[in-house]
Protein backbone atom coordinates (compact mmCIF):
# COMPACT_ATOMS: atom_id res chain seq x y z
CA UNK A 1 0.00 0.00 0.00
CA UNK A 2 1.43 3.49 -0.97
CA UNK A 3 1.87 5.74 2.11
CA UNK A 4 0.29 9.11 2.03
CA UNK A 5 3.28 10.87 1.21
CA UNK A 6 3.20 8.84 -1.92
CA UNK A 7 0.33 9.37 -3.07
CA UNK A 8 0.27 13.26 -1.85
CA UNK A 9 3.62 13.42 -4.64
CA UNK A 10 1.52 11.41 -7.05
CA UNK A 11 -1.79 13.55 -7.17
CA UNK A 12 -2.01 16.29 -10.06
CA UNK A 13 0.56 14.50 -12.36
CA UNK A 14 -0.32 13.06 -15.77
CA UNK A 15 0.23 10.04 -17.59
CA UNK A 16 4.01 9.28 -19.00
CA UNK A 17 3.58 9.99 -23.02
CA UNK A 18 5.55 6.94 -23.40
CA UNK A 19 3.25 4.51 -21.65
CA UNK A 20 0.98 5.10 -24.62
CA UNK A 21 4.51 3.93 -27.06
CA UNK A 22 7.40 2.18 -25.79
CA UNK A 23 6.28 1.78 -22.36
CA UNK A 24 2.59 0.48 -22.98
CA UNK A 25 3.70 -3.34 -21.14
CA UNK A 26 3.77 -0.89 -17.86
CA UNK A 27 0.04 -0.05 -18.17
CA UNK A 28 -2.25 -2.38 -15.47
CA UNK A 29 -4.14 -4.55 -18.00
CA UNK A 30 -7.14 -3.46 -16.33
CA UNK A 31 -6.94 0.31 -18.09
CA UNK A 32 -6.73 -1.27 -21.78
CA UNK A 33 -4.37 -0.44 -24.50
CA UNK A 34 -4.75 2.72 -26.44
CA UNK A 35 -5.60 2.17 -30.57
CA UNK A 36 -2.25 0.79 -32.51
CA UNK A 37 -2.19 3.44 -35.66
CA UNK A 38 -2.49 1.44 -38.83
CA UNK A 39 0.63 1.04 -40.47
CA UNK A 40 1.28 3.09 -43.26
CA UNK A 41 2.09 1.72 -46.91
CA UNK A 42 4.59 3.78 -47.45
CA UNK A 43 7.02 3.00 -44.63
CA UNK A 44 8.13 -0.38 -46.01
CA UNK A 45 9.22 1.47 -49.42
CA UNK A 46 10.84 4.70 -47.23
CA UNK A 47 12.51 1.93 -45.25
CA UNK A 48 14.09 -0.02 -48.30
CA UNK A 49 15.40 3.25 -49.39
CA UNK A 50 17.44 4.28 -46.52
CA UNK A 51 18.82 1.09 -46.61
CA UNK A 52 19.60 1.17 -50.14
CA UNK A 53 21.47 4.70 -49.37
CA UNK A 54 23.22 3.43 -46.41
CA UNK A 55 24.36 0.40 -48.59
CA UNK A 56 25.48 2.54 -51.84
CA UNK A 57 26.62 5.10 -49.33
CA UNK A 58 29.00 2.10 -47.40
CA UNK A 59 30.09 0.90 -50.70
CA UNK A 60 31.01 4.07 -52.39
CA UNK A 61 32.62 5.83 -49.46
CA UNK A 62 34.97 2.38 -49.82
CA UNK A 63 35.80 2.66 -53.45
CA UNK A 64 36.35 6.34 -53.34
CA UNK A 65 38.72 5.68 -50.05
CA UNK A 66 40.63 2.88 -52.30
CA UNK A 67 40.80 4.68 -55.72
CA UNK A 68 42.27 7.81 -53.77
CA UNK A 69 45.13 5.58 -52.35
CA UNK A 70 45.93 3.88 -55.40
CA UNK A 71 45.68 6.41 -57.89
CA UNK A 72 46.87 8.73 -55.65
CA UNK A 73 44.54 11.70 -56.56
CA UNK A 74 45.20 13.78 -53.64
CA UNK A 75 43.48 13.93 -49.87
CA UNK A 76 40.12 15.45 -51.06
CA UNK A 77 38.83 11.80 -52.25
CA UNK A 78 39.65 9.67 -49.48
CA UNK A 79 38.77 12.16 -47.22
CA UNK A 80 35.26 12.10 -48.91
CA UNK A 81 34.91 8.81 -49.01
CA UNK A 82 35.75 8.43 -45.39
CA UNK A 83 33.38 10.74 -44.62
CA UNK A 84 30.44 9.50 -46.59
CA UNK A 85 31.49 5.41 -44.50
CA UNK A 86 31.25 7.43 -41.25
CA UNK A 87 27.71 8.53 -41.74
CA UNK A 88 26.29 6.14 -43.94
CA UNK A 89 24.49 4.82 -40.71
CA UNK A 90 22.40 8.28 -40.99
CA UNK A 91 19.95 7.05 -43.74
CA UNK A 92 18.60 4.42 -42.00
CA UNK A 93 17.55 7.42 -39.03
CA UNK A 94 16.44 9.76 -41.69
CA UNK A 95 14.26 6.71 -43.30
CA UNK A 96 13.12 6.17 -39.64
CA UNK A 97 12.24 9.68 -38.84
CA UNK A 98 10.50 10.26 -42.59
CA UNK A 99 8.42 7.47 -42.18
CA UNK A 100 6.97 8.29 -38.32
CA UNK A 101 6.52 11.76 -39.41
CA UNK A 102 3.98 10.46 -41.85
CA UNK A 103 2.48 8.46 -39.95
CA UNK A 104 2.21 10.91 -37.35
CA UNK A 105 0.65 13.40 -39.48
CA UNK A 106 -1.85 10.52 -41.23
CA UNK A 107 -3.06 9.79 -37.78
CA UNK A 108 -2.78 12.54 -36.14
CA UNK A 109 -6.95 12.18 -34.79
CA UNK A 110 -6.26 9.16 -33.63
CA UNK A 111 -3.02 9.55 -32.12
CA UNK A 112 -4.52 12.78 -30.27
CA UNK A 113 -7.41 10.88 -29.32
CA UNK A 114 -4.75 8.23 -27.42
CA UNK A 115 -3.72 11.05 -26.11
CA UNK A 116 -6.42 11.94 -24.52
CA UNK A 117 -7.42 8.36 -23.50
CA UNK A 118 -3.87 7.88 -21.48
CA UNK A 119 -4.75 11.46 -20.15
CA UNK A 120 -7.96 9.52 -18.06
CA UNK A 121 -5.50 6.92 -16.26
CA UNK A 122 -5.02 7.81 -12.84
CA UNK A 123 -2.33 7.33 -10.81
CA UNK A 124 -3.06 4.59 -8.11
CA UNK A 125 -2.05 1.13 -7.59
CA UNK A 126 -3.37 -1.37 -9.53
CA UNK A 127 -2.76 -5.46 -8.82
CA UNK A 128 -3.91 -8.03 -11.19
CA UNK A 129 -3.60 -11.82 -11.04
CA UNK A 130 -2.19 -14.53 -13.92
CA UNK A 131 -2.15 -17.96 -14.06
CA UNK A 132 0.03 -19.75 -16.64
CA UNK A 133 0.07 -23.61 -16.95
CA UNK A 134 3.45 -25.36 -17.21
CA UNK A 135 4.59 -28.49 -19.49
CA UNK A 136 4.29 -30.73 -16.59
CA UNK A 137 0.51 -29.47 -16.20
CA UNK A 138 1.43 -27.88 -13.10
CA UNK A 139 0.19 -24.21 -12.37
CA UNK A 140 1.89 -20.96 -11.77
CA UNK A 141 0.00 -18.32 -10.23
CA UNK A 142 1.34 -14.73 -9.57
CA UNK A 143 -0.13 -11.97 -8.47
CA UNK A 144 1.11 -8.67 -10.33
CA UNK A 145 1.69 -5.11 -8.63
CA UNK A 146 1.50 -1.78 -10.97
CA UNK A 147 2.99 0.81 -8.84
CA UNK A 148 2.35 4.48 -10.12
CA UNK A 149 6.22 6.38 -9.51
CA UNK A 150 6.91 9.84 -10.29
CA UNK A 151 8.50 11.16 -13.45
CA UNK A 152 10.09 14.32 -13.70
CA UNK A 153 8.23 17.22 -12.31
CA UNK A 154 4.50 16.76 -13.61
CA UNK A 155 4.01 13.14 -14.96
CA UNK A 156 4.01 9.68 -13.74
CA UNK A 157 4.85 5.97 -14.82
CA UNK A 158 4.01 2.33 -13.41
CA UNK A 159 6.47 0.24 -12.20
CA UNK A 160 5.87 -3.79 -12.52
CA UNK A 161 6.19 -6.50 -9.72
CA UNK A 162 5.46 -9.55 -9.34
CA UNK A 163 4.45 -9.43 -5.62
CA UNK A 164 3.89 -13.21 -5.23
CA UNK A 165 4.18 -17.03 -6.99
CA UNK A 166 2.63 -20.26 -6.20
CA UNK A 167 2.82 -23.04 -8.32
CA UNK A 168 0.35 -25.76 -8.13
CA UNK A 169 0.91 -29.01 -8.81
CA UNK A 170 -1.28 -30.69 -11.96
CA UNK A 171 -2.38 -33.53 -9.71
CA UNK A 172 -4.02 -30.86 -7.74
CA UNK A 173 -7.93 -30.97 -7.77
CA UNK A 174 -8.65 -28.56 -10.68
CA UNK A 175 -11.30 -27.25 -8.18
CA UNK A 176 -9.05 -26.31 -5.54
CA UNK A 177 -6.79 -24.13 -7.80
CA UNK A 178 -9.06 -22.27 -9.43
CA UNK A 179 -10.70 -21.78 -6.02
CA UNK A 180 -7.09 -20.61 -4.44
CA UNK A 181 -7.24 -18.27 -8.00
CA UNK A 182 -9.95 -16.79 -7.55
CA UNK A 183 -9.73 -15.82 -3.60
CA UNK A 184 -6.81 -14.04 -4.91
CA UNK A 185 -8.00 -12.63 -7.70
CA UNK A 186 -10.69 -11.09 -5.48
CA UNK A 187 -8.32 -9.55 -2.85
CA UNK A 188 -6.35 -7.99 -5.61
CA UNK A 189 -9.83 -6.62 -6.86
CA UNK A 190 -10.28 -5.38 -2.94
CA UNK A 191 -6.43 -3.82 -3.15
CA UNK A 192 -7.18 -1.91 -6.10
CA UNK A 193 -10.70 -0.33 -4.98
CA UNK A 194 -8.58 0.89 -1.44
CA UNK A 195 -6.04 2.26 -3.77
CA UNK A 196 -8.03 3.91 -6.04
CA UNK A 197 -10.62 5.34 -2.94
CA UNK A 198 -7.63 6.37 -1.23
CA UNK A 199 -6.07 8.17 -4.79
CA UNK A 200 -9.64 9.77 -5.06
CA UNK A 201 -9.74 11.43 -0.99
CA UNK A 202 -6.44 12.86 -1.60
CA UNK A 203 -7.47 14.23 -5.28
CA UNK A 204 -10.51 15.68 -4.07
CA UNK A 205 -8.40 17.35 -1.14
CA UNK A 206 -5.82 18.91 -3.41
CA UNK A 207 -8.53 20.05 -6.06
CA UNK A 208 -10.33 21.84 -3.01
CA UNK A 209 -7.00 23.10 -1.44
CA UNK A 210 -6.08 24.36 -4.95
CA UNK A 211 -9.34 25.55 -5.29
CA UNK A 212 -8.90 27.92 -1.96
CA UNK A 213 -5.45 28.89 -2.94
CA UNK A 214 -7.25 30.00 -6.49
CA UNK A 215 -9.94 32.26 -4.38
CA UNK A 216 -7.16 33.63 -2.01
CA UNK A 217 -5.36 35.06 -4.75
CA UNK A 218 -8.37 36.31 -6.43
CA UNK A 219 -9.65 38.12 -3.28
CA UNK A 220 -5.89 39.68 -2.61
CA UNK A 221 -5.33 40.70 -6.34
CA UNK A 222 -8.78 42.15 -6.12
CA UNK A 223 -7.97 44.32 -2.84
CA UNK A 224 -4.70 44.89 -4.18
CA UNK A 225 -6.70 46.76 -6.99
CA UNK A 226 -8.67 48.56 -4.92
CA UNK A 227 -6.16 49.89 -2.62
CA UNK A 228 -3.91 50.49 -6.40
CA UNK A 229 -7.50 52.83 -7.44
CA UNK A 230 -7.89 54.59 -4.00
CA UNK A 231 -4.34 55.91 -3.81
CA UNK A 232 -3.91 56.76 -7.14
CA UNK A 233 -7.08 58.94 -6.17
CA UNK A 234 -5.72 60.05 -3.27
CA UNK A 235 -2.07 61.25 -5.15
CA UNK A 236 -4.39 62.89 -8.16
CA UNK A 237 -6.24 65.33 -5.62
CA UNK A 238 -2.86 65.79 -3.84
CA UNK A 239 -1.56 66.90 -6.84
CA UNK A 240 -4.77 69.20 -7.83
CA UNK A 241 -4.32 72.83 -6.23
CA UNK A 242 -6.29 73.63 -3.01
CA UNK A 243 -9.81 75.18 -3.30
CA UNK A 244 -10.15 78.97 -2.82
CA UNK A 245 -13.06 80.14 -1.14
Amino acid sequence: MSTDAELAELVGRRPDPRLGGEHVNRLPESVGRPAPPPRDPRRGAITALGATLTGATLVGGIVMIALGLLTGAGWPVPALGALLVATHWGWVHVAEITANSLESSCHRELLAGNGRWLDRVEPYARFSVRTEVGEDGSILIERIAHHPTPVGADRFSFAVEIETRELRSGEEPSAAVAERAELMRRQAAADTERERTRYEAAADAYRLAALESEDEQQRRAAVRAASQALSDQINANLREPPLVE
